[in-house]
């Protein structure tokens, strides 16, 4: 079993809470409120830049050209694509370009991106793949799962499209790819693999969350 499958099964008790979060099912079903919404655009705008930088770094370390290709291709097309998208996403729900250049990072999206980029930088390259899979492959599984959920269109129906689209799941696949030669290659580091995931799928649970209680820092 390819090591993406195995570690999807390991979390499979935090796919399923943040399939059954408040968050979701009320984005399904068009009643979210849309200042929680506005949050979780302002908080991923900040997630998105270190998201990026993750990919880069793993790309500067990567040792084939394959996988530097494909790494260095998602940091690209994040920064050079996916933030514009982002950009023009929140102006459609009422977050202008400049909220979201001066938003600071709540604690929950604090605590992920660090523990990204403490990754990047000192894990190895199978810890990293683990890490950043949560991420896209997650995205992807609720996007389909809320569009299941959901009774027809209404103002989150474009979030739904976007994490469900052929060129979302592009994304996804070349991530799979790149998690899947990383266990080939270490199959040594398998443990440390599921410790990296399972704190990425956490955190990304914490995200829907954060977003939902709309999160700043007490102090």
């Amino acid at each position: 079993m390819p090591i993406s499958e195995t570690l999807l099964e390991a979390g499979e008790d935090v796919w399923a809470a943040q399939k059954e979060h408040p968050f979701v099912v009320e984005l399904a079903a068009g009643t979210l409120d849309r200042s929680k919404f506005q949050h979780w655009i302002r908080q991923d705008y900040r997630y998105l830049l270190d998201y990026a930088r993750l990919f880069a770094v793993a790309g500067a370390r990567a040792r084939d050209e394959e996988t530097m290709t494909d790494l260095l291709g998602v940091a690209h097309s994040t920064l050079n694509v996916e933030m514009d998208l982002h950009r023009e996403f929140a102006a459609e729900y009422g977050v202008s370009r400049q909220e979201l250049e001066v938003t600071t990072k709540a604690p929950t999206c604090r605590a992920y991106t660090d523990f990204l980029i403490r990754t990047a930088y000192e894990g190895s390259l199978a810890e990293v793949a683990a890490a950043l899979y949560p991420c896209g492959q997650g995205f992807l599984d609720i996007g389909e799962h809320a569009a299941a959920l959901a009774d027809g269109d209404h103002e989150y129906t474009p979030w739904i499209a976007t994490y469900t689209s052929d060129e979302y799941r592009e994304v996804v696949e070349t991530m799979r790819r790149f998690v899947d030669r990383c266990g080939e290659r270490s199959p040594g580091e398998h443990e440390a693999m599921r410790e990296a995931f399972l704190t990425s799928a956490r955190l990304e649970h914490r995200f829907w969350e954060m977003a939902y209680t709309e999160e700043e820092w007490a102090v």
